[in-house]
């Protein structure tokens, strides 16, 4: 396996408390004192990880032909998923906001090949993806895009609010960049606990600009915590590109500010996503350390439904989908023989057959009676708050 790491990560002069990288003459000045001396230099592409060279095997990866073709099976159903439901808001069978993953599932099924069951996993708006590679089944996320009853929320979330206690799945959340900080506290509740788990945070790159950000990830470094702060780097917050809205738009910077490791991350490549998270989520469980990691991927739908894609070519669209990562894993499986195009197709038809039936279980699920308005938001059985 080749190792593409380039440089090992700052180690820190004391555990539990802060140390700056050793950029300055005086690093050691005592506390209460500023260094005088400017930095010796900014940092350069040694200080950060790169996982983008590509070239890896399943052998490289320890991986069985059968994990293979589960991967390329969670990739079918989340794009058969999404496919699907785009389809039914069309119909004005799912109301509210849809926003989809479609093209960014090497990241998704990747991560969760990589990491442990009970590593906690949270994200924002855009989380089919995440909460069917985690185990979430098709029937009760569909439920929930419905609104009904049988749905991950209880039908009282929507797209945005995909919900899983039991496979350690904690959203689906709303507010942009607002599930950080919670990700950092699921971090911080792991290590209080000694579970011995990685909890990892994905937002979008418009997120990153957001306070929540650089508070969390502040305080990250500050306690030590195993947390891999993720960016699904789409190339695109809302209609507007990363370079017209970030200052330093090499994201992986900003983690060189914040004394953690910085990585880059190829992120139509299922396999350099598993490599780079099982490497990453290694060092954090081992060192509890955070770490930033810019997974460079691309939606190939708008930032939500009612989105024209105004900003963007049809030729970039184009040159995108030749990287598609399902046809990339798809031709590799293929290649080495380990399955055929028929069998291959036949998953797909079986994917789309569970989809199928999703949404017939959702159009079959009923609304929420409105006696259970007030359930599942405080965790007493009364509501002392409200009346």
């Amino acid at each position: 396996m080749a190792n593409e790491t380039k440089k090992a990560p700052r180690k820190r002069a004391a555990k539990g408390k802060s140390t700056p990288p050793d950029t300055t003459s005086d690093a050691k000045k005592p506390n209460g004192q500023l260094p005088t001396e400017p930095p010796k230099g900014t940092p350069d592409d040694a200080d950060f990880r790169f996982y983008t060279k590509g070239g890896h095997t399943h052998e490289s990866l320890g991986l069985s032909e059968d994990d293979l073709v589960g991967m390329y099976r969670s990739m079918m159903l989340q794009r058969r998923f999404e496919e699907r439901a785009a389809q039914m808001y069309g119909r004005q069978k799912i109301s509210g906001f849809l926003h989809l993953y479609i093209g960014q599932e090497a990241v998704s099924t990747g991560t969760v090949q990589a990491l442990q069951p009970a590593d906690p996993i949270i994200t924002a708006y855009r989380d089919h993806g995440l909460g069917l590679a985690r185990g979430m089944t098709a029937n009760e996320c569909m439920a929930e895009l419905f609104g009904k009853i049988d749905g991950s929320s209880r039908g009282k979330g929507g797209s945005m609010h995909f919900f899983d206690v039991e496979h350690h799945f904690y959203g689906g959340h709303g507010i942009v960049g607002g599930q950080i900080p919670v990700a950092v506290g699921l971090g911080f509740a792991a290590k209080y606990k000694e579970t011995g788990n990685v909890a990892v945070g994905f937002f979008g790159d418009g997120a990153i600009n957001q306070g929540a950000f650089h508070e969390a990830a502040n305080l990250a470094s500050l306690y030590d915590i195993p947390v891999l702060l993720c960016c699904e780097n789409n190339a695109y917050g809302m209609g507007t590109s990363v370079e017209r809205s970030t200052a330093q738009p090499e994201l992986y910077k900003k983690a060189y500010a914040y004394d953690m490791t910085g990585a880059v991350v190829n992120g139509m490549d299922v396999f350099e996503v598993y490599y780079a998270m099982s490497e990453l989520a290694k060092q954090a469980r081992e060192q509890n350390r955070p770490a930033l990691v810019d997974i460079r991927t691309y939606r190939y739908r708008g930032h939500s439904m009612s989105d024209p894609q105004k900003y963007r070519t049809k030729e970039e669209m184009e040159s995108k989908k030749n990287e598609d990562p399902i046809i990339r894993l798809k031709s590799y499986i293929v290649d080495q023989g380990f399955s055929d195009n028929e069998a291959l197709d036949g998953i797909d038809e079986e994917v789309k057959q569970v989809v199928l039936e999703s949404v017939e279980f959702a159009e079959n699920s009923p609304f929420p009676p409105v006696e259970t308005m007030y359930e599942d938001v405080y965790v007493q059985d009364d509501y002392p708050f409200i009346v």
